[in-house]
C-alpha cells in the first residue's frame, strides 16, 4: 500500500468522492480514508439515495391508489409488498455504491479503509480491521466527514423504537404508526413515504410552519398538501421526551399554552437536523479550531488554521446539502492547483424530495423584508398549467421575487410537479443575473411544466400573465 500522497480525503460522501475525483483529474496523487465498508457516506448509503428510491416507489402505489382509475387504468387486490419496497432500495444504493467503486479505480484513488486520525498536520493514522494501524504522509488533507442526526433534550436515539432517518429508511416491517419530531426536509420526506402506504403519521413541530427555513408560503402550501394525505401536523409543539416501552414508544408534548399531551406509536423519529461530525479525528494535535456549533472553522477558501488542510460540507458553515459539498469538494481541489473558483451559497438550491416537490434559490420573502430589500412578486399557479392539467399534478405554485428598477431575479420558489428539476433554471438565470423579462421572453416548449416559471416571471414584471 502506497502512504504519501499530494492529496488525503477523509470522508467518502458526496463531498468526499468528488474532492478525490477532481484531484485525481488535476494529476495529484489522491487517497481516501472510509470508516464503512462501502462508499458514499450518509447520502448515498442512509440518506439522499435510498431516501428518493422509496419516495418514488411509494408515489408510484399512491398514484396507483387514488389517480389510476381516473386515467382509465384498472386495477384489482391493489397492495404492498414492504419487503420488496426495501429489497429495491438496496438495490438501487448498492448500483450507487458499486459505481463509486469503479470511478476510484478508473482515476487511480486509492481507497483505504478505517477511521482516520491526525497525528500533526502531515500525517493522518488510519485505524483499521482488527486495529491494525496504517499511517499516511500527505501535502494536503480534504476533511470531507460528513454529519450525523441529531437529538433534543430529554430524547435518546435507541436505534429500536426511537430512530434516526438511518433506521426508518430500513425497517424490516410495515408500521402501524410513527410520529416524526421535526418538520423540516427529513422529517417531511419521511412522512410522505409512510403516509402514502397507508401508516398513521403525526408531525410534531416547535416552529410555526413546516420546511421553517424556506420561503414560508411554500410550508403552509405543503401543509395542506401532507393534510391531505392524513399525515397529522402539530406546530408550535414542543416535545418534553419520547419512552420506548418495548412494542411502542410514548411521546410527550406541549403546546403554546404549555398544556401537556401524550401520545403512542409504534416508533418515533426524531428529524430535528443533523451535527457536524468531528469524533476521533485527531484536530487536537492540529491547530484546526470549531465554532460554537462544532463545525470545523475555515476561511475564505475552505482552509483550517492548518494551511495545507481544507474542510468542506456538513462539517463547516453553510447548507448541508449533498451537492452544496460537491460544490465545495471541487473549489478546493481547484484552489490547490492554483486556479481562481468562485463558490455563492446564495445560488445552492434547496429541495424536498415529497409530491410535489419542493425547490427553492435566492432570497426568501422573509429575509428581504428584514433587510428591507424591496422587491416584486409574480405568482403562477399550476392549476393554470395545462401540462399539470393533463397529468393530473396541478397542486402547488411558481413564486419569484426581482428587484423592481431593474427586475434582476432576487428569489424563485417552486412547490409542484419536477420542481427539482425545474428549479435549475432559475439557478442559470441568477448565476448569470438575468432579469425577469428575460426569463419570461425566451421561448419555451407548450405544453411543459416550466412555462409556469415564465408566467411568474411575466406577472414579476408588472406585464400581466397569459394563461396556459
Amino acid at each position: 500500500m502506497e502512504t504519501d500522497f499530494d492529496i488525503v480525503v477523509i470522508g467518502s460522501g458526496p463531498g468526499g468522492y468528488t474532492a478525490a475525483i477532481r484531484a485525481a483529474q488535476l494529476g495529484y496523487k489522491t487517497a481516501i480514508i472510509e470508516k464503512y465498508h462501502t462508499l458514499g457516506g450518509t447520502c448515498t448509503n442512509v440518506g439522499c439515495i435510498p431516501a428518493k428510491a422509496l419516495l418514488d416507489s411509494t408515489e408510484h402505489y399512491h398514484q396507483a391508489l387514488s389517480k389510476f382509475q381516473l386515467h382509465g387504468i384498472q386495477l384489482s387486490e391493489l397492495h404492498i409488498n414492504f419487503t420488496q419496497l426495501i429489497n429495491r432500495k438496496e438495490q438501487v444504493v448498492k448500483q450507487n455504491t458499486s459505481g463509486l467503486d469503479y470511478l476510484m479505480k478508473k482515476n487511480n484513488i486509492q481507497v483505504v479503509r478505517g477511521v482516520a486520525s491526525f497525528q500533526s498536520n502531515k500525517q493522518v493514522k488510519v485505524t483499521g480491521e482488527n486495529n491494525s494501524e496504517t499511517t499516511l504522509s500527505s501535502k494536503y488533507f480534504i476533511i470531507a466527514t460528513g454529519s450525523k442526526p441529531a437529538t433534543i433534550r430529554g430524547v435518546a436515539l435507541d436505534k429500536k423504537r426511537i430512530i434516526s432517518s438511518t433506521e426508518a429508511l430500513s425497517l424490516k416491517t410495515k408500521p402501524d404508526s410513527i410520529i416524526i419530531i421535526g418538520g423540516g426536509v427529513i422529517g417531511v420526506e419521511m412522512a410522505s413515504i409512510y403516509a402514502r402506504i397507508g401508516v398513521a403519521v403525526t408531525i410534531i413541530e416547535y416552529m410555526d410552519s413546516l420546511i421553517p427555513s424556506m420561503d414560508r408560503e411554500l410550508g403552509k402550501e405543503l401543509k395542506k398538501i401532507l393534510a391531505k394525505t392524513g399525515v397529522t401536523i402539530l406546530l408550535t409543539h414542543k416535545v418534553q421526551s419520547v419512552v420506548n416501552n418495548g412494542n411502542h414508544v410514548v411521546v410527550n408534548y406541549l403546546d403554546t399554552t404549555d398544556t401537556p399531551y401524550e401520545t403512542r406509536a409504534d416508533y418515533c423519529l426524531v428529524a430535528v437536523g443533523r451535527n457536524p461530525y468531528t469524533k476521533g479525528l485527531g484536530l487536537e494535535n492540529t491547530q484546526i479550531e470549531l465554532d460554537e456549533k462544532g463545525r470545523i472553522k475555515t476561511d475564505k477558501q475552505l482552509r483550517t488554521a492548518e494551511e495545507n488542510i481544507y474542510a468542506i460540507g456538513d462539517v463547516i458553515n453553510g447548507p448541508m446539502l449533498a451537492h452544496k459539498a460537491e460544490e465545495d469538494a471541487v473549489f478546493v481541489a481547484e484552489t490547490i492547483n492554483g486556479q481562481k473558483p468562485h463558490l455563492n451559497y446564495l445560488l445552492v438550491p434547496n429541495v424536498v424530495y415529497t409530491w410535489p416537490e419542493v425547490a427553492s434559490v435566492g432570497y426568501t420573502e422573509e429575509e428581504l423584508k428584514k433587510d428591507n430589500i424591496a422587491y416584486r412578486v409574480g405568482k403562477f399557479p399550476f392549476q393554470a398549467s395545462g401540462r399539470a392539467r393533463a397529468a393530473m399534478d396541478t397542486e402547488g405554485f411558481v413564486k419569484v421575487l426581482s428587484e423592481p428598477k431593474y427586475g434582476e431575479l432576487l428569489g424563485v420558489h417552486i412547490i409542484g410537479p419536477r420542481a427539482a428539476d425545474l428549479i435549475a433554471q432559475p439557478v442559470t438565470g441568477m448565476h448569470y443575473e438575468i432579469t425577469d423579462e428575460d426569463m419570461f421572453r425566451m421561448s419555451y416548449a407548450h405544453p411543459t411544466y416550466a412555462e409556469a416559471i415564465k408566467e411568474a416571471c411575466l406577472i414579476a414584471s408588472g406585464q400581466g400573465s397569459i394563461n396556459i
